[in-house]
């Protein structure tokens, strides 16, 4: 299931460096008290700078982040305000904070700071969940599941063991850390609700799924049912997937929930939410109406598409820049030896992607360049433009094989990207919400966050494809802090950064 890959500009250059979570070698995980070892430089995780000529060095020793125990994801943003982006690896085991020295190095505060957390952490995602200015910390956590306790599953044939399936193991709560301001961190995870409903998570996404102008997390779980903790506004979180229609599939069904994300893929100014899961269960397209979400897999086309698929990495994004958001998803099964039992399953899958024409999705894989005709057992993905020309990358973490990156070489359609930079906010603009109305009256809306996608962290800035329109009439941001501010005629065809007003709340 490892691992995931952040996009990060950790020098300040300006360009989007990469970070990527490595496993462990596990010499008799039958062995009660058995640890990873990650001491073996193949097993560190490996930080890349951007070279800007479309080459990366690998900075890792200099750096100082090659990890330690099992690697799972990774969350970048910058939790102390300092203009730096730090780092938090979770882990089978003990997490790792990592903060930004701003000299090319990282140390490691995870003690100090308090977010060491424990058991099988997945996905982890920065957010302001109380509008404070500082960025607090969400983890997921998938299985109450240990070395010593690792029953055998599967034919006992040679050859056909399988991974027990999800079932087989108990739930474990997701964590939640309040940032103090100081370089600490408090684990509200009881007080703000999320001890009393624990899931088997994966995927992470934040936003603000009922424009109440607060955070909501969703968490994608796998084979139970998906969650969705609303902001109450006072630092508690309210469990209701299921009765906001997201918990389950048209049938009702569960689904193993693995990478998800969300995104105004129909622009009329809700966002959306996308799960992917195994092959013969159908990715899921949940469409909001007004906070309520519709199973909409088979309507939108992403059913016929994900039929015999499997997802882990994923995200909408216009990759053709024409003003609708396309979905992205990096692909593989679970288990390297699937054929056995189901003939028809393949272990490793080519990348997917669908081509959104207004709400509805087609598979243009085919004809998006070579890397779709690749299989690999692809899992974390990272989504953000590597080169600075208004293009959408993809960055794809490969067990057992190579990464994987995918540069979008472009077309004709014009953009706008937007660098947020907080003052009474906290400084990624992390929670802002931006709106962008063209000259034709069209209207687009995105969320600034980094989460999304499967144990992975994008690059933060707002990304709009504008087709053919030449310039933006309006720009609105409303700033976590509750400011909003307004920029008219803005040209396009430019990374813009939009500094939140002085005199800001």
């Amino acid at each position: 299931m490892v691992g995931g890959v952040a996009m990060l500009d950790y020098d300040g250059d300006g360009r989007m460096d990469l970070y990527f979570v490595n496993g462990a070698a596990i010499s008799d995980p039958m062995l009660p008290g058995k640890q990873p070892d990650k001491s073996d430089r193949r097993y560190w995780n490996c930080l890349y700078r951007n070279n800007a000529d479309g080459t990366f060095t690998d900075v890792t020793e200099h750096a100082k982040v090659a990890g330690e125990s099992y690697g799972m994801g990774v969350a970048a943003g910058d939790f102390d305000n300092d203009g730096r982006t730090d780092l938090y690896v979770t882990n089978l085991g003990r997490n790792i904070l990592y903060h930004n020295n701003g000299d090319g190095t990282f140390t490691d505060v995870t003690d100090r700071a308090g977010v060491a957390g424990g058991g099988w952490s997945a996905s982890a995602a920065f957010l302001d969940y109380d509008r404070d200015g500082k960025l607090d910390l969400i983890v997921t956590r998938y299985l109450n599941w240990t070395f010593a306790d690792n029953p055998y599953c599967g034919d006992k044939r040679e050859s056909y063991r399988a991974y027990c399936h999800p079932d087989h193991f108990k739930p474990i709560a997701h964590l939640l850390y309040h940032n103090n301001g100081d370089g600490t961190f408090t684990d509200v995870s009881a007080k703000a609700g999320f001890a009393a409903h624990p899931g088997k998570g994966l995927g992470v996404v934040v936003n603000d799924f009922d424009r109440d102008g607060w955070p909501d997390i969703l968490v994608a779980n796998d084979s139970s049912a998906q969650q969705l903790f609303r902001n109450r506004h006072d630092g508690t979180f309210e469990e209701s997937g299921l009765i906001a229609g997201l918990g389950y599939d048209e049938d009702g069904k569960p689904f193993a929930g693995m990478g998800a994300d969300a995104g105004d893929y129909d622009r009329d100014g809700w966002p959306d939410v996308f799960v992917n899961a195994l092959a013969n269960q159908r990715y899921a397209l949940f469409h909001n109406i007004r906070g309520v979400f519709e199973y909409s897999s088979g309507s939108s086309g992403v059913a016929a598409a994900s039929q015999m698929h499997s997802g882990w990495g994923t995200k909408f994004i216009d990759y053709d820049n024409d003003g609708w958001l396309d979905l992205f998803v990096a692909q593989g099964h679970v288990m390297d030896n699937i054929q056995l039992t189901q003939p028809a399953v393949r272990y490793k899958e080519a990348p997917l992607l669908l081509r959104n024409n207004r709400g509805k999705f087609s598979d243009v894989s085919a004809q998006s360049g070579d890397a779709f005709l690749k299989p690999s057992a692809a899992r974390g993905a990272a989504f953000g433009d590597l080169d600075n020309d208004g293009w959408i990358d993809v960055v794809i973490n490969v067990k057992d094989g190579p990464a994987m990156i995918l540069h979008n070489r472009g077309s004709g359609n014009h953009w706008l990207t937007i660098r947020a930079a907080g003052r009474a906010s906290n400084r990624d603009g992390i929670g802002a919400l931006v709106r962008l109305v063209t000259d034709d009256g069209t209207e687009q809306r995105t969320y600034i966050t980094r989460s999304g996608s499967y144990l992975s962290s994008n690059d933060g800035r707002a990304h709009f494809g504008l087709g053919i329109a030449k310039s933006v009439k309006l720009l609105e941001i409303v700033w976590p802090s509750g400011t909003i501010q307004k920029l008219e005629q803005v040209k396009v065809d430019q990374i813009l950064t939009v500094e939140e007003p002085a005199n800001a709340k």
